[in-house]
């Protein structure tokens, strides 16, 4: 999510797309709080692993 997060903000930049780059912003932040938590080993969704 945040590879995914930093091509849309790269693109939405250069091509200077303003809703690419407000996604892409979101989806870093995301997938930033997502591996946070799970690296802290909290339960996220309820689950605590991803199997």
């Amino acid at each position: 999510m945040i590879i995914l997060g930093l091509i849309l903000l790269l693109i939405g930049w250069l091509a200077s797309i303003s809703i690419l780059t407000t996604i892409g912003i979101i989806l870093i932040v995301i997938g930033v709080v997502l591996w946070i938590l799970g690296a802290t080993g909290r339960a996220v969704g309820g689950r605590k692993y991803w199997y």
